[in-house]
């Protein structure tokens, strides 16, 4: 079973929102830390908001003040908020998962060992 499974991806003219969800298993989500990436076409991975094994949470600056990573305990579930939405925020985007605690959100994606199937998000201008 794979352990972070993505889902909410979808299609938005820009300005308009988006919410992505990431179902965890139960241990991986409440000890490792766990976050969001995207690559798009031609473009490495990037990382755009990760929380860390104490709930704190990071973003890339690119999406500062627009996106906002949250967890729900009761689900397992991991979301990323995305509001003002861009043209060049259309990548794949994929929900990874440690597999060790630490403390300081990385955006670094040598970090985490389990990977989403990824789910695309375009914004069209």
């Amino acid at each position: 079973a794979q352990e972070v499974v993505e889902s909410g991806g979808g299609s938005v003219q820009a300005g308009g929102s988006l919410r992505l969800s990431c179902i965890a298993s139960g241990y991986i989500y409440n000890n490792y830390p766990i976050g969001w990436f995207r690559q798009a076409p031609g473009k490495e991975r990037e990382g755009v908001a990760a929380i860390d094994s104490a709930d704190n949470s990071g973003y890339a600056d690119s999406v500062k003040g627009r996106f906002t990573i949250s967890k729900d305990g009761a689900k397992t579930t991991l979301y990323l908020q995305m509001n003002s939405l861009k043209p060049e925020d259309t990548a794949m985007y994929y929900c990874a998962a440690a597999d060790r605690r630490w403390w300081g959100p990385s955006l670094n994606d040598v970090y985490y060992k389990y990977w989403g199937q990824g789910t695309q998000v375009t914004v069209s201008s």
